[in-house]
């Protein structure tokens, strides 16, 4: 680790630990992902030493774990990338319209080599407990390594999608043939050449991997229990003078994300989707269809999200389209979803995911009607009877923006520990801080807009807001920031009224936890677009950290009231 050169700081005596012992530090962040990255290199900024801890044998956050075969990103490539150095921006040249996942890689590498980031950076890993010391105002934090750090600040980057969920089958360990998930990927080239191969779930990983999995297996059984939304990517290569005429407005075109309700660009819609007459409707959902975009849908009408009835004007599209693509009835009906509506779990970009279907070598499995009875030796019995196997592979999902932090034995003032505090869902102010775990900051977790947007755009605003934030309270001589419970329990219900004004929280889904057994129902990311919630953590920083109470060694707490909020 090292202290950042630069000039002064100019704060008081004492705010900054001196240069440190290996193991006393200003700040930990907890991943090295594209979120941990940024924090490291702006907290290196304001000077603090800084220490990363992660889990993996290297950097990269999702995009180390998810090399699952076709695993590339649904935000076009030039959009999703830092935009924090103009410099950057221009060096960079992006092959495809959406990065498969070992361009992206290289690109996390060329940001920590340009950067400088690496020698803070501690490799596999894992930070186990957080426990908070009040009168010293620090965090010590074990790893099972057996190595225990001491800092004052505490930043989990540990991302809002990286904790799989347990697919819970009973008879995994008897199989003999190769298991593997979409999001502990090995390493080393996996092959399905000739093989009979099982792929469970139809979620995002599933739809990506199925079209390329298909491709080299002698024979793929798709097990699906909900049917996606999958639309078409529209993937290729980019141009040179593609590329070039971007960069040429990069900066303008940064600044409008900056501004943006979702983190992309373009002109919101102006009108009902129940005011176009049905031709109408049809053009503007071809269009957006052939355009190729993860949100193009909800960019036709303004009330796909809100309205039962506009929204089933898309839902029927896509069916639609799902009948013209798959040449047997009965599997296109399988293929369609029913039982919610559009977009309220995450649509899917994908490359020939409905072709797929027509190979006389894949077949699919509705387990709605033949549930999985258990995984046996051979492959996989269903209530319907045993599918053999070579190999499995197994696309379902994680434990959704709460997981990864929970993963932590994280202990607060009074020893109350997180999971006890979170107990009947997450709680914090403004997606950042939990009240009674001081200067412990999340980035992308829950109650932030995170997942509901382009996640680059938004962990630049979290990150750069919470080193303002630590940058405040070092410049005034000020110990820790914790939250009132009162601007905690204010923003929780805010994010629960706008989540309400929307058709989100009617449906089972990882958006509100009903994929993980036992978990609190409760709708996890903040609906109310980007632009808004800048807004919102700027007047609150504005304001003193309205919500927040800092506290000094000399003074003792100062609070500031929660700032009303409206709309």
């Amino acid at each position: 680790m090292r202290r950042p050169t630069g000039p002064p700081t100019n704060r008081p005596t004492g705010t900054v630990d001196q240069p440190p012992a290996a193991d006393r530090v200003d700040a930990v962040i907890v991943g090295a992902g594209l979120s941990g990255l940024y924090q490291l290199h702006r907290l290196r900024g304001i000077g603090l030493t800084t220490v990363v801890f992660e889990a993996g044998d290297d950097i990269g956050g999702t995009w180390y774990w998810n090399r699952y075969p076709g695993a590339r990103c649904d935000i076009e490539s030039m959009s999703y990338s830092y935009s924090f150095s103009p410099e950057l921006d221009q060096e960079w040249e992006w092959s495809e319209r959406y990065a498969a996942q070992p361009e992206i890689l290289r690109y996390v590498h060329h940001v920590a080599d340009r950067f400088g980031l690496r020698e803070d950076i501690v490799l596999r890993t894992r930070v186990t407990r957080a426990v908070y010391d009040g009168p010293d105002h620090r965090w010590r934090l074990s790893t099972d390594t057996g190595r225990t750090v001491t800092a004052r600040f505490v930043i989990l980057t540990t991302g809002c999608m990286s904790v799989p969920k347990d697919p819970a089958i009973p008879g995994v360990d008897s199989f003999v043939g190769a298991v593997h998930h979409t999001a502990r990927w090995p390493r080393e080239d996996v092959s399905f050449a000739g093989k009979r191969v099982a792929v469970i779930g139809t979620g995002c990983s599933g739809v990506q991997a199925v079209p390329v999995i298909a491709a080299d297996a002698a024979s793929l059984t798709v097990f699906q229990r909900t049917p996606a939304y999958v639309l078409p990517a529209r993937n290729r290569p980019l141009r040179a003078t593609e590329r070039s005429a971007f960069k040429a407005h990069y900066p303008e075109f940064r600044e409008a994300q900056r501004r943006s309700r979702g983190g992309t660009v373009f002109a919101p819609p102006t009108r009902s989707a129940l005011e176009a007459d049905e031709a109408e409707r049809t053009a503007a959902y071809e269009a957006a269809w052939d355009e190729g975009f993860l949100n193009g849908m909800l960019r036709t009408y303004t009330d796909i999200l809100t309205d039962e009835k506009a929204n089933e004007t898309v839902a029927e599209f896509v069916r639609s389209k799902i009948r013209s693509i798959v040449t047997d009835p009965a599997t296109a009906e399988l293929l369609s979803p029913r039982t919610f509506p559009f977009a309220t779990k995450r649509p899917c970009l994908g490359t020939d995911y409905y072709e797929t279907y027509n190979l006389p070598h894949v077949s699919l499995v509705d387990l709605r009607t033949s549930p999985i009875e258990r995984i046996t030796p051979r492959g996989i019995r269903t209530s319907d009877g045993e599918h053999d196997l070579d190999a499995i592979v197994f696309a379902t999902g994680f434990d959704a923006l709460t997981g990864s932090q929970l993963a932590i034995d994280i202990v607060g003032k009074g020893g109350t520990t997180l999971r006890e505090r979170w107990a009947e869902g997450p709680r914090n102010h403004l997606g950042l801080v939990s009240a009674g775990f001081p200067n412990l900051f999340t980035v992308l977790g829950p109650l932030s807009p995170s997942v509901l947007t382009n996640i680059t755009v938004s962990l630049e605003q979290q990150v750069e807001w919470i080193t303002d934030c630590i940058d405040h309270l070092l410049r005034n001589g000020l110990t820790e920031i914790d939250v009132t419970p009162s601007a905690e329990a204010d923003w929780g219900a805010r994010v629960a009224e706008i989540a309400a004004r929307t058709l989100y929280p009617a449906v089972d889904s990882w958006y509100t936890g009903a994929n993980v057994p036992g978990k609190p129902r409760v709708f996890l990311a903040y609906a109310g677009g980007l632009d808004r919630y800048r807004e919102e953590c700027d007047a609150v920083a504005r304001g003193g950290y309205t919500g927040f109470v800092l506290s000094s060694p000399a003074g003792g707490p100062t609070t500031r009231p929660a700032r009303p909020t409206t709309g």
